[in-house]
């Protein structure tokens, strides 16, 4: 059966861009502007608080992993308090070696790996919004170690590295995810994979997303009322079951007519349209332009 955590993460098609040594002593705090992309961290020693906007603050310990996928503006320091530092994170050329705040002398109180990456899905910001803004993970052991085995590909310039980069994040990303805690999580993909009756019915779909589904059919495959499945996947994934089949629909649509190899009536065919003609309309009116211009435009920017 399709797994549809695992397929939500292959369709993002991550890269690593960046990562960083961070370490702190006595009182600081930086501020960071709205960024965008997926940032990470994992801590090395000592403490730290992390204040997400929108979010309540979080004290960061040693073994701690943080993932944002669409990282907003955000402040972090020592415990002690401190006037934050501005840092605007699209300014400039990422610093090299480590990055140091509060006192530039002796030990540091804290030390931190982090680093940022890219999806290369043309349709990441669904995908981003089916995920939590802020995962924090603690007691996970492989997440470290996945962590530091990035950075030093990411440092190193060996055959294939681009490759095994992004499988590394793949990998960190499934096993971040998998160790996130879904109790009073927000509506999206983890609440409603943590659900079995909605994963049963969500496997369904991304197994086969050719069939024409209902909310009926669907709601079978949950053993639910079909008024009782429509209710409880709304709230649980934040969109209605047909919403959300659609969405995944031309995400994978999306995805097939960047690759410039596939043929318009194939990708029809393998998201369920009768013809390129009748596909060709619903895509335009999803995404606002047709196919084939979609298909160039996806060629130009890869070029």
């Amino acid at each position: 059966m399709v797994d549809p955590l695992a397929e939500v993460i292959a369709l993002l098609r991550p890269r690593a861009v960046y990562s960083k040594v961070i370490s702190g002593a006595g009182a600081w705090a930086v501020r960071y502007a709205e960024f965008g992309q997926p940032s990470f961290c994992t801590m090395l020693e000592g403490e730290c608080v992390l204040a997400v906007d929108g979010q309540q603050p979080i004290t960061l310990v040693a073994g701690d992993f943080l993932l944002m996928p669409a990282t907003p503006g955000f402040t972090m320091s020592a415990v002690a308090p401190a006037a934050p530092v501005w840092m605007d994170p699209k300014a400039g050329p990422a610093p090299e070696g480590e990055i140091r705040h509060g006192h530039p002398e002796g030990p540091p109180d804290v030390r931190m790996l982090g680093g940022y990456f890219a999806f290369d899905s043309p349709d990441a910001a669904l995908m981003v919004s089916l995920l939590p803004a802020v995962l924090h993970v603690r007691g996970i052991g492989r997440l470290p170690l996945l962590v530091q085995l990035v950075r030093e590909e990411s440092t190193a310039q060996r055959p294939g590295r681009e490759l095994v980069l992004g499988r590394l994040i793949e990998v960190l990303l499934i096993e971040a995810l998998r160790g996130a805690p879904t109790d009073g999580a927000p509506p999206g993909l983890l609440r409603a994979l943590a659900d079995t009756r909605l994963a049963a019915a969500m496997r369904h779909m991304h197994g086969e997303p050719a069939r024409a589904w209902t909310v009926v059919e669907l709601a079978k495959k949950a053993a639910l009322s079909r008024s009782a499945f429509f209710e409880r996947f709304s709230r649980a994934v934040g969109l209605p079951p047909m919403e959300y089949l659609l969405a995944w629909r031309m995400a994978i649509a999306k995805d097939l007519l960047s690759r410039g190899d596939v043929a318009l009536a194939e990708v029809a065919e393998r998201v369920g349209y009768s013809s390129a003609s009748t596909f060709s309309t619903a895509f335009s009116r999803h995404v606002g332009q047709a196919p084939g211009r979609y298909a160039r435009r996806q060629e130009t920017v890869l070029s």
